[in-house]
């Protein structure tokens, strides 16, 4: 296992690490909390010791599941939970007050209800689950965020951003007062690569990686044959004739690099992790065959400049996420 810096944090963390929101219980029909327990403390095995969850997932459920098995090891492991909006909107749009979506006594309560979950006495990364960097400098949200740091309930601060929004979080970046960002990147989305990282670099930030296969579509397994049930919201993420447009652009990929695309997966992290600014990436990991494929990717071992340089043209501006 190779581990990166987490920015200024002072924490090492794996550099491949665990995305909570799947052993969540809801959105991702299918999740059985025995083999999500084994699936993570497999992680564990391996010498992952970075975990993603929020209060959100499964109303706590994922949070509680991330904290059992916190407490039952042995090893130093890390937890980032995440606040979520006040007002129920994801993504957060324009125009908003802060303090209807973080007003400080709610940050308080959330991040509180967070350490009960987990059985924990600090969250080493507590994050906003959306942003808008008009927020820098208003509300107070930041005086709550200073406080529970300075009480010990929460070691740093970062917020998760808006699903391919990047640049949404420069100003509050070079404000100073976050220390790591969340975003997604992958193969496809390459968005990142054009402004946050750089600067994400230059002022010292973690950069935590989200969605990496793209919601599945970046493992090969996403066919125009592939079903997901009604109440998973893969369902409508591939609707329409997303999972044809999945399957082209996933066969262009991999007959670019002369590669099958059983091996698509392990190049997907390989290419997010060759970027220098990436602290840690946190595929969701299920099962035990994913938990050992992704970690058998943290070697250390980037990809190939070639290779790299053959995905950029693979980029896909798009959002799925818009029904």
């Amino acid at each position: 296992m190779n581990y990166r810096k987490l920015g200024k944090t002072g924490l090492q963390v794996s550099e491949v690490g665990y995305g909570a929101w799947g052993i969540s219980g809801k959105q991702w029909i299918g999740a059985q909390d025995d083999e999500s327990l084994r699936a993570l403390n497999r992680a564990i095995d391996l010498g992952l010791n970075f975990i993603d969850t929020a209060l959100a997932y499964g109303d706590g459920h994922s949070e509680r599941l991330v904290g059992q098995v916190v407490r039952e090891r042995d090893e130093e492991i890390f937890v980032a939970s995440k606040v979520p909006p006040k007002n129920g909107i994801w993504p957060a749009p324009s125009g908003l007050n802060p303090e209807d979506v973080f007003p400080g006594d709610y940050v308080r309560e959330c991040t509180e209800k967070s350490l009960k979950n987990l059985g924990l006495e600090t969250i080493d990364v507590q994050q906003f689950h959306v942003w808008q960097d008009e927020w820098v400098g208003e509300g107070s949200w930041l005086e709550a965020v200073e406080d529970l740091k300075s009480e010990g309930k929460i070691r740093s601060f970062g917020v998760s951003i808006n699903d391919h929004q990047p640049a949404n979080a420069i100003k509050l970046i070079q404000s100073g007062v976050v220390d790591t960002a969340q975003v997604i990147y992958n193969v496809f989305d390459q968005s990142p690569e054009d402004e946050l990282l750089p600067v994400c670099e230059e002022h010292g930030i973690g950069v935590i990686v989200r969605v990496p296969f793209d919601e599945g579509a970046l493992t090969g397994a996403v066919t125009p044959e592939t079903t997901f049930d009604e109440d998973d919201f893969r369902s409508g993420y591939f609707r329409g004739d997303r999972k044809q447009q999945v399957q082209d652009r996933v066969r262009a990929s991999v007959g670019d690099l002369g590669i099958s695309e059983d091996e698509i997966a392990a190049v997907a992290l390989r290419y997010i992790l060759s970027n220098p600014a990436v602290s840690t990436v946190i595929p969701g990991m299920r099962s035990m065959r994913n938990v050992e494929r992704n970690m058998a990717v943290a070697d250390g071992e980037g990809l190939a400049e070639e290779q790299v340089q053959k995905l950029k043209a693979h980029r896909w501006d798009r959002n799925f996420y818009v029904q």
